[in-house]
């Protein structure tokens, strides 16, 4: 490629001044070559210790340069010349330092970590070229050059894929790392434009290549402790986890992925667990040019996974420029974490079974993995809170009365022991709110935990989804819906988080910005759990009886479209059809659905038998108590005396 080639769209090519000691003129001279080859403009002088007569122009040359490349030796770092010029691209935030011999730069330039240049059979090698390149490039604020072709002439891609420069410290990624902390000292992170300035990155799920498919569960946690790690600097933005999932599982390049998330950067990587060691290679790339700003690789004993999780945190953090907040900031140990890796072990066994959900069995062993990380590290205060969670969810899912209870005191003493053991931790609070108004039906007492969560975490997507949902069963529309649309942002492709969404504009009497969250959950997961019956409620109430219909026929759940059934029957005169839905659900669910009961009692216009079954409800501790204060199904009960000694029993009052 010619240098001609090079500016034919319009922008001439960077032009690079390189400074060098006399004795390592043969190094300068094919580097030179290599850059004028890939189309760089060079100004070098063989002379350039001759004399204080090259002084003049010297100057004039580096205030006309994009880039101030520096060859770092032995002989160099003893240069006048050479320090001055150095010292005058750094001054002008140009310099781009190169060691040829592995020589530290000299005092006042190590900040600024050195590309290592290597050569090989008379021509400087690919690799150390690249990372020169893609340097010079950041540096002139120019778009990536075309990459030099590779030894078989075939030329190497502008846009490399996520997975292709996380080698596990060979010398593709050393290059990348060298030319990332460079970039940290010149600003390159600089905030979006967004108002409130905050940097906007995705966690990708880190590969896992011990392989052993079983090994999954370690490579998802390390990916999710990592996550929650960023998002307590409150100068990130961290993409939720299903987006993040769902994108990365798909063919897209990094800057695909990187629109589609609504993010800057994206964090990637490795894990290779083997025996007593642990492998892990991290990247961080920027999402509009797909370039990696920053990789490094690690490889410590297994007991020192917490020090790594630490270490990638602290650096992403550094490269955006954010500063690292909180208690955690200079140690491995993360608020609610665990210095014991077999606990550690246990939790992620858990976590995996927990987030599959995929029946009562595997919510079960997901409890016993938690309570067995519990055993080894009783104060580890992570497990409490997801064992805290896992008893909530058996208990409503699962339970029958009096094990419901029991599940239900148990989880709140889990959650307030992760409270007390982490006083700093966003999801132990998150926890103890959901205890306490899912499982205990304390509305009242849960307000002060999930307020907490949310000021500790407010760019973590499950906790303000959590957050939000809470805000809505409460009647506060406003703050519900502020809060889930910036979940919903954070977590663009995930179906929960538009479901929820969904359901707060359906509490808070907008059937018509219900449909539009419910259609776009249904377009990203048509087999999420209960979001055809949430449409079909929906539009019951904006009076869309047909399309509510066939909404309610594609439900799998009879507990959610039974209840839909039956409320379309009666509305259609249909007495005998819906009583016939009324009875099937009855007899399916029992002493379960006291709740649903009362919300077809309600639409049916029977407020006795309506009142009875919510009191029912709450005598039984069912969950779905929790949903009565907003939930519009209910709305012909509010004035009377029964639904206002009820709803301030719980707490809503």
């Amino acid at each position: 490629m010619s240098s001609d080639d090079a500016g034919s769209a319009g922008t001439p090519p960077p032009t690079v001044f390189l400074s060098y000691a006399r004795a390592d003129q043969a190094q300068a001279r094919q580097l030179a070559q290599a850059l004028e080859q890939a189309g760089l403009r060079v100004w070098w002088d063989t002379l350039i210790e001759a004399g204080a007569a090259f002084a003049k122009t010297i100057e004039t040359a580096l205030a006309a340069s994009d880039a101030v490349i520096v060859l770092w030796s032995r002989q160099s770092v003893d240069s006048d010349w050479v320090l001055d010029e150095a010292a005058r691209g750094r001054d002008l935030k140009k310099l781009v330092p190169l060691s040829i011999d592995g020589t530290e730069p000299p005092l006042g330039f190590r900040q600024y970590q050195s590309i290592r240049l290597d050569h090989g059979q008379g021509a400087v090698a690919p690799a150390s070229l690249q990372a020169v390149l893609r340097a010079v490039s950041l540096v002139a604020g120019r778009e990536p050059l075309p990459r030099p072709p590779a030894a078989g002439g075939a030329p190497l891609p502008v846009d490399a894929s996520r997975r292709g420069l996380l080698i596990g410290g060979g010398a593709a990624a050393i290059a990348v790392a060298v030319v990332g902390v460079v970039g940290w000292s010149r600003g390159w992170f600089a905030a979006p434009g967004g108002a409130e300035g905050l940097r906007r990155i995705a966690v990708l799920p880190f590969e896992n290549l011990s392989g052993d498919p079983e090994q999954r569960y370690f490579s998802d946690g390390l990916t999710s402790e990592i996550r929650v790690r960023l998002s307590r600097n409150a100068l990130l933005q961290i993409a939720g986890q299903t987006s993040s999932e769902l994108v990365a599982n798909g063919q897209l390049d990094s800057r695909a992925i990187a629109r589609a998330l609504g993010v800057d950067f994206l964090l990637g990587g490795n894990v290779q667990k083997a025996g007593g060691r642990v492998k892990v290679a991290a990247e961080l790339v920027d999402g509009s040019t797909g370039l990696s700003r920053w990789a490094d690789s690690w490889e410590r004993p297994l007991a020192d996974v917490f020090a790594v999780q630490s270490e990638i945190g602290a650096a992403v953090a550094g490269a955006l420029s954010a500063a690292v907040e909180g208690p955690d900031a200079g140690g491995a140990k993360m608020p609610g974490g665990t210095d014991d890796v077999a606990a550690f072990d246990a939790y992620l066994h858990g976590r995996a079974l927990y987030e599959a959900g995929i029946d009562e069995a595997s919510d079960r062993r997901a409890l016993r993995y938690f309570e067995r990380a519990i055993e080894i590290d009783e104060r580890y205060a992570g497990a409490h809170a997801a064992r805290a969670r896992a008893l909530v969810v058996i208990g409503n899912l699962y339970a029958a009365h009096d094990e419901r209870v029991q599940a239900y005191d148990a989880a709140e003493v889990a959650a307030r022991a992760a409270a007390t053991l982490a006083p700093d931790f966003a999801e132990a609070f998150s926890a103890l709110g959901f205890a306490l108004a899912s499982g205990k039906l304390d509305m009242r007492g849960a307000r002060e935990p999930f307020d907490r969560s949310y000021a500790l975490a407010p760019g973590n997507a499950d906790i303000l989804a959590r957050y939000a949902t809470f805000r809505s069963n409460l009647r506060d529309h406003a703050r519900a819906a502020e809060v889930i649309q910036r979940a919903a942002t954070l977590d663009p492709l995930n179906a929960r988080a538009f479901r929820s969404q969904g359901d707060i504009r359906h509490n808070a009497g907008d059937p018509a910005g219900a449909i539009t969250a419910y259609r776009r959950a249904i377009e990203l997961n048509p087999t999420l759990a209960g979001v055809h019956a949430s449409m079909g409620f929906a539009q019951l109430m904006a009076g869309a009886d047909d399309d509510a219909r066939a909404s309610f026929s594609k439900e799998r759940g009879a507990v959610r479209r039974l209840p839909g059934l039956a409320i379309l029957a009666h509305r259609a005169g249909d007495r005998a059809a819906a009583e016939a839905a009324l009875a099937e659900l009855v007899a399916e669910q029992g002493d379960k659905s006291h709740y649903q009961y009362a919300q077809v009692y309600a639409q049916w216009g029977d407020a006795a038998k309506a009142l009875a079954s919510l009191q029912a409800a709450w005598d039984l501790r069912d969950g779905g108590i929790m949903l009565m204060y907003a939930d519009p199904l209910l709305a012909g009960l509010h004035g009377t005396d029964g639904y206002l000694a009820l709803a301030k029993s719980v707490g809503f009052a």
